[in-house]
């Protein structure tokens, strides 16, 4: 198993944090190669440049920061984010890099006409874990964007039968260790689900 975690959070010390440490853990322990994309540890510019707009369509740019990420997707068989959900989405720096990795001929192929052709498809297993200041109504209510993104979007690019596997604690606000610890259980259920061999 080679797993990809693209972790996206500012500050070392969260409760996102203790979240990546988990999942890290089980997926040591599950005997996984792993890699982490740590997004603000490494500073990762999120801004798609007016030049790799330009050659959007031509593939990825020769830019070694970015070669480095789309070889690790291109590597993996298993895919997770991690991140806090902010305004009901993910954070910027997260939604720079979908803009900047998953490029044509990387992560799907623009078709002449009809629908884009999946590019993924080696990804079996996909994860997300998230944290929201939002109750889980709310969150609801407001159409849960950045879930639909990844767990409709991305996930659409990976294999048909890709196992899935998603957990988020609503009203951080109003969390306590109590609540943080039940997630943590609830974490280490989903990941345990997802890790499963085949």
């Amino acid at each position: 198993m080679r797993a990809l975690v693209v972790y996206a959070h500012p500050n070392p010390e969260s409760f996102t944090a203790a979240v990546r440490d988990l999942v890290l853990r089980r997926l040591e322990e599950a005997g996984a190669e792993v890699t982490l994309l740590d997004l603000y540890a490494e500073g990762f510019a999120p801004v798609l440049s007016a030049a790799e707009w330009a050659g959007y369509a031509e593939g990825a740019p020769d830019d070694p920061a970015l070669q480095r990420h789309i070889a690790a997707l291109k590597a993996c068989d298993t895919l997770i984010f991690i991140y806090p959900t902010w305004w009901y989405g993910v954070p910027a720096i997260l939604k720079g890099w979908l803009d900047r990795v998953l490029l044509p001929g990387v992560a799907f192929q623009l078709p002449e006409r009809g629908a884009i052709e999946p590019g993924l498809r080696h990804i079996e297993r996909f994860g997300v874990f998230t944290t929201c200041g939002a109750s889980r109504w709310l969150t609801w209510a407001m159409g849960a964007p950045g879930k639909r993104m990844l767990m409709r979007g991305v996930r659409m690019l990976c294999a048909k039968r890709c196992r899935t596997a998603f957990a988020a604690h609503y009203s951080m606000s109003r969390s306590n260790m109590f609540s943080r610890a039940a997630h943590l259980v609830k974490v280490d259920v989903k990941i345990e689900g997802l890790l499963l061999k085949r």
